[in-house]
């Protein structure tokens, strides 16, 4: 039905789609719907203040109610007026997997709730961080083109082994943070080893550093000036504590500027600083100066080298616009220039994002390798020759050549055929009976088959992901583990029902409910719990009902004796209710 109603959807390719999980709505409990109700109704009270001007204007575009979890069907129905759409997925997902999603201009939402326990924050994404936080402000134009743009090169970014080591000790804390029962030493077991994976990353990578900025911007940013700014980060958004500890002098406010991409995070504890942009145009200025940084754009030695380095599917771009896709496992370099370049197992070869007919990873199963650079001694390269060109240096159908390049690469054949781009410039040529060497190493026998030589004399780009989606089986993922589900307690679905029938008490469902039972029961049976008694409370301002609204502050103030750590919620909650005095 997603699908159906929104026309986004229907353009992701097939292995974005292996992420999506259908979002069990039934599967919302009573508490659920209070939790997401309260962090909702407290948002929009206090970061009606302090929040970027869109924020609002964006919940009501969005059609985000404070009242109840949002729907995927519903909210995909209305997305698609701004030109977005959603998905829900089981918890965190694959860095490259997440901002290709961005990309194509769809929000990743973690459809899982966070537990009473973590109302305030919690590591692990949920609906509330998704749906509340990031939602609303892409109805900003400026801000939702940024996203997609952010989407578009991440997904591109090359990431090093560790970082998939971290991504997935990250996921681990983020399951048995929300899972109930885990036991505090698993826990503190599993952030030492965030914390020993975070000290050991190396040089950072290209992904590394684009997280960085996702978290200063996408998640933790503020907007405006350093000394009054405002918040539309995500994570800041769909915080109830530190959206309000993040604006005073214990945060220090730093200018955004390229700096960021340096300044690691810990996602277990609040920030120490933020960083602050004037406008949302301003990320897309940060954005386009890292960006020249990337090997999407540089290219060269460094681009092969940071493939190799990522022992995962990546591309380089030849001069020639054709692509090479697969596994670098080597390069050769001379005078600080790649020479010769080789991939290991299946490969393909693309131009324009499009796989040459002939050239897919049956043709080249075992890895494929070519030189790279000008002939050695010949001004002119072999792409910028023309037809008369090769004639006279023998570059010819039929001809047995022997080309030498510079830095020492030879390769000795019979010429089959070529393959020549749009623009006429030629970009590959096939030989049989053919050896390729460097030096005394030989780097490709006869007795192999035909060797198909890529022509390029530069690198112009490296970047994750082969360059025609088709090319590979994409369709790998299987995650580690999944989102743990627990087995609820008697005393827990004794508890649900109580919140669900002041739920239905407040949306008329069942009027006939006995709101001073239920209050008797929850203190007899479930006397810690404190925000079942907060519904309560607001209920009683609908008939007035001044000797219930007694026994519930009563009953509170007990609480929050045996409870001290939740009595700052217990009374923002009531604040709120008194400020509206009757419910919405």
């Amino acid at each position: 039905m997603q699908i159906e109603l929104n026309p986004i959807l229907r353009k992701l390719p097939e292995h974005l789609k292996q992420f999506i999980k259908p979002q069990n709505y039934k599967g919302y409990s009573p508490v659920d719907q209070a939790v997401w109700r309260y962090v909702m109704r407290k948002n929009v009270y206090f970061l009606g203040n302090v929040a970027h001007k869109s924020y609002l204007q964006g919940l009501k575009q969005t059609g985000i109610s404070t009242e109840h979890i949002p729907n995927m069907y519903g909210m995909n129905r209305i997305l698609k007026e701004i030109g977005w759409a959603a998905v829900a997925v089981d918890g965190f997902i694959p860095p490259n997997a997440f901002m290709e999603f961005q990309a194509y201009n769809v929000l990743v939402i973690a459809s899982d709730i966070r537990q009473l326990e973590h109302i305030e924050y919690t590591p692990a994404p949920d609906i509330i961080h998704e749906a509340a936080g990031h939602a609303p402000i892409i109805a900003n134009p400026e801000y939702a083109e940024y996203l997609r743009r952010f989407g578009e090169l991440g997904c591109k970014a090359i990431s090093s082994a560790k970082d998939y080591e971290l991504y997935e000790a990250v996921r681990h804390l983020s399951i048995i943070k929300e899972a109930p029962n885990t036991a505090e030493k698993d826990i503190k077991r599993a952030e030492h080893n965030i914390d020993e994976l975070q000290k050991n990353m190396g040089t950072p990578s290209e992904m590394a550093l684009l997280r960085n900025l996702h978290w200063w911007t996408v998640e933790y940013g503020l907007i405006g000036s350093l000394s009054n700014p405002k918040i539309y980060g995500a994570g800041l958004l769909s915080s109830i504590g530190e959206s309000e500890w993040c604006l005073t002098n214990a945060v220090t406010k730093l200018p955004y500027t390229m700096e960021a991409i340096f300044k690691d995070f810990d996602i277990t504890k609040p920030q120490p600083q933020l960083y602050v942009t004037p406008d949302f145009a301003h990320l897309s200025l940060i954005l386009e100066e890292f960006a020249n940084t990337m090997a999407l754009r540089t290219g060269g030695l460094g681009g092969v080298l940071k493939l190799i380095h990522s022992r995962a599917l990546g591309t380089i771009e030849l001069s020639t616009g054709l692509q090479i896709s697969g596994i670098f496992t080597k390069v050769l370099e001379h005078n600080d220039a790649p020479i010769y370049i080789q991939t290991f197992g299946k490969s393909a070869l693309s131009y324009r994002e499009k796989e040459l007919v002939g050239h897919d990873t049956n043709t080249h199963s075992r890895g494929f390798g070519c030189p790279i650079g000008k002939l050695k001694g010949i001004n002119i390269a072999i792409e910028d020759m023309s037809p008369r060109d090769l004639a006279a240096y023998n570059i010819y159908e039929e001809q047995t050549v022997t080309l030498e390049f510079e830095g020492g690469i030879k390769v000795s054949g019979e010429i089959i055929t070529g393959k020549r781009n749009l623009q006429g410039k030629i970009i590959l040529i096939s030989f049989k009976n053919c050896t390729v060497t460097h030096q005394d190493t030989i780097l490709f026998k006869r007795e192999w088959g035909i060797y198909d030589m890529a022509v390029g004399k530069e690198i112009v780009s490296a970047f994750s992901g082969p360059a025609d989606l088709n090319s590979f089986n994409l369709i790998t993922h299987i995650p580690s583990e999944k989102t743990i589900q627990v087995k609820k307690t008697e005393e827990r679905l004794r508890l649900e029902s109580l919140y669900q029938q002041i739920r239905d008490y407040r949306t008329k469902k069942n009027q006939t409910i006995s709101r001073t039972k239920v209050l008797e029961e929850l203190i007899e049976n479930h006397a810690n719990d404190w925000l079942l008694p907060v519904e309560i409370f607001e209920l009683t301002f609908i008939d007035n009902k001044t000797e219930l609204r007694e026994k519930v502050l009563k009953h509170l103030e007990t609480v929050k004796q045996n409870r001290p750590e939740v009595g700052k919620l217990i009374d923002d909650g009531l604040e709120i209710i008194r400020e509206a005095k009757v419910p919405n």
